[in-house]
């Protein structure tokens, strides 16, 4: 078992920071100072290291370039209003992160080891935190599997990098999206509950047709039948029809958001009726018809909240209203937000410092 007490440190010659324009971030193009390492040998991951960031090299051999041997997670950390660098809800991201490990036969990354190397990586990148509001540190820990084959087999090598990155509103407004019917993102058995990069590739196509058609994203339905709600483009998606808040449980087809989990236990605390229960399409389509669905919201760490402003399907183009004050998605965006500024008391146990 690797010594997480003796991660190597190499820090830059040259800081980067100056690039950091808090009032002009664009989302995922640039990146931290540093980043972090491990490698996965002879069945123990070994030579724990932060290092400048820089490019990698693989050989054109290397399985994953061939075989999408490869799981990521995405979280956040903010600057309280202390000017404390804190992340939300990172053990949950290491266990998530080996449930994806084990469909995808990688060996587990220890919780010690990942929240060992998350924090020593913040201290050092600390700076690149922002603080205005609506800005974060994005973090990226992925896996990738390291091998020079290119037979079909689980690999033997491994690397478990972290990488991060300032960012800004991942959506600048409320969204359009379109309830696809025709392509799926999962079905039960393979690895829609895991966070796997060619889950990602396979949905890049049928979103890149619905935004031509002038949509921002899609709402995945089932795989068998096209006839239930699963997510909304990368995010859980959750709708508030009859006062009820309204959201798919999670399965072998969709995965366990954090943030999804976050939003519904402060509904249940604030009294709201929740139902994670399957959400039929037909539904759905019929209160936005009916004037009853009254708000319908993506859920997730790059956007936290995205409300939907209008749901295409079959030809239709349903408005929904407006969101304003009032509306449950802004309320517990403004929840969220306050929790990790330390503004709001942290009752959940969810803020790591660093």
């Amino acid at each position: 078992m690797i010594d997480t007490s003796t991660i190597r440190i190499e820090q830059t010659t040259q800081s980067r920071i100056n690039e950091l324009d808090e009032n002009n971030i664009p989302f995922g193009k640039l990146y931290s100072d540093h980043m972090f390492i491990a490698d996965y040998k002879n069945g123990e991951w070994q030579d724990a290291r932060i290092v400048p960031f820089q490019n990698i090299s693989v050989s054109p051999a290397n399985t994953t370039l061939h075989y999408a041997i490869t799981i990521f997670e995405g979280l956040k950390a903010y600057r309280n209003a202390d000017g404390e660098v804190v992340v939300f809800r990172p053990q949950a991201n290491a266990a998530r992160l080996n449930i994806s490990a084990e469909r995808m036969c990688i060996p587990e990354v220890p919780e010690s080891l990942f929240m060992e190397s998350l924090t020593e990586l913040l201290k050092l990148d600390s700076s690149w935190v922002p603080s205005k509001p609506g800005t974060a540190l994005y973090i990226r820990p992925f896996v990738f599997a390291m091998d020079e084959y290119i037979g079909i087999r689980p690999s033997e090598n491994f690397r478990f990098m972290i990488i991060t990155g300032p960012v800004g509103s991942y959506y600048t407004k409320p969204v359009k999206v379109k309830i696809e019917t025709k392509f799926s993102r999962a079905f039960e058995g393979g690895t829609g509950f895991a966070k796997a990069g060619g889950n990602y590739a396979a949905s890049l196509y049928p979103a890149q047709l619905a935004q031509k058609q002038g949509f921002d994203q899609l709402i995945w339905t089932d795989g068998k039948s096209h006839e239930y709600i699963e997510e909304s483009g990368t995010m859980n998606v959750m709708f508030v029809i009859d006062d009820v808040l309204r959201t798919a449980p999670t399965s072998g087809t969709i995965l366990k958001g954090i943030t999804r989990d976050s939003v519904l236990t402060i509904a249940r605390d604030w009294g709201l009726t929740v139902e994670e229960a399957p959400v039929a399409v037909a539904e759905v389509v019929n209160a936005a018809k009916e004037g009853r669905l009254k708000e319908a919201f993506g859920v997730g760490t790059a956007a936290t909240i995205a409300p939907i402003a209008s749901i295409g399907f079959e030809e239709e183009l349903y408005d929904l209203p407006a969101s304003d004050d009032n509306s449950f998605s802004k309320k517990i965006l403004n929840e969220l937000n306050g929790i990790r500024t330390g503004e709001i008391d942290d009752r959940y146990g969810w803020i790591y410092k660093i």
